[in-house]
């Protein structure tokens, strides 16, 4: 059976910048990088003592759950990591989750898949080899 370990919240806002100076100033978050996503959109990465805040512009309705009925900032999603991600996808399945995305590679040594949660809450399972 594979491990699991909590990786990352993932929080969507209408101004993912000033969202991160919020926890920057009241957490003492430390802000790892700013990015550009296309089509004007931008995710800051942060590390709150370890643990990773990752928040980018949008709305909950248009990227995760087809069920809400009005635009919302907030959880957009939660990681967890695990040593085998095939393995684990393959377990999960087995159990009757059901996957919003298959397993890709977002960059060399990462590796994700995204599953639904009770409550329409979205889990990004994720490996890194590196």
């Amino acid at each position: 059976m594979p491990n699991y370990w909590y990786d990352h919240v993932h929080l969507t806002s209408p101004d993912p910048v000033k969202t991160a100076e919020f926890y920057e100033k009241i957490f003492n978050a430390k802000k790892i990088s700013v990015g550009e996503l296309g089509g004007g959109r931008i995710s800051v990465l942060l590390d709150l003592n370890g643990s990773r805040l990752l928040i980018k512009s949008g709305s909950v309705k248009t990227e995760t759950a087809p069920d809400f009925s009005e635009p919302a900032h907030g959880l957009e999603h939660f990681g967890i990591i695990t040593d085998n991600l095939e393995t684990a996808v393959a377990e999960l399945k087995a159990k009757g989750v059901q996957f919003k995305e298959e397993i890709r590679e977002t960059r060399p040594g990462v590796k994700i898949s995204f599953l639904w949660a009770p409550e329409s809450v979205l889990i990004e399972l994720l490996e890194r080899s590196s």
